[in-house]
């Protein structure tokens, strides 16, 4: 009896001789028409969807074509700023020299100017 009870206060219309729930009669058309409309969605959504899978793949395997020469330009261009390194370190080293040579000048060397 508990059971019942429990069950009669979960659906209101519901009394102890009345079935619960009532079974809906399905007619041969409508089960016809959903046939048809989920044949038809997934005649045209399936081959979309494949598309699109594929499409997804296929970018995230190859490499866009804007991007090919994108190592061969990283490579020139680190070349060429060791390169461009190297030429700053010399005129460095060539400044400190003349600025080491100007320091150990003697003074008596520079001219004087007479008033």
């Amino acid at each position: 009896m508990m059971p019942m009870l429990a069950f009669a206060e979960l659906v209101p219309m519901a009394t102890h001789g009345a079935p619960a729930v009532h079974l809906a009669s399905i007619q041969p058309g409508e089960v016809l028409v959903a046939a048809i409309v989920f044949g038809t969605m997934g005649t045209v959504l399936y081959p979309l969807a494949r598309a699109l899978a594929r499409r997804l793949e296929a970018g995230a395997r190859g490499a866009p074509p804007g991007l090919l020469g994108v190592e061969e330009r990283l490579d020139r261009i680190e070349r060429s700023v060791e390169s461009i390194a190297v030429e700053v370190e010399r005129v460095s080293e060539g400044q400190r020299f003349v600025t080491k040579l100007l320091a150990e000048r003697s003074p008596d060397t520079r001219p004087r100017l007479e008033s």
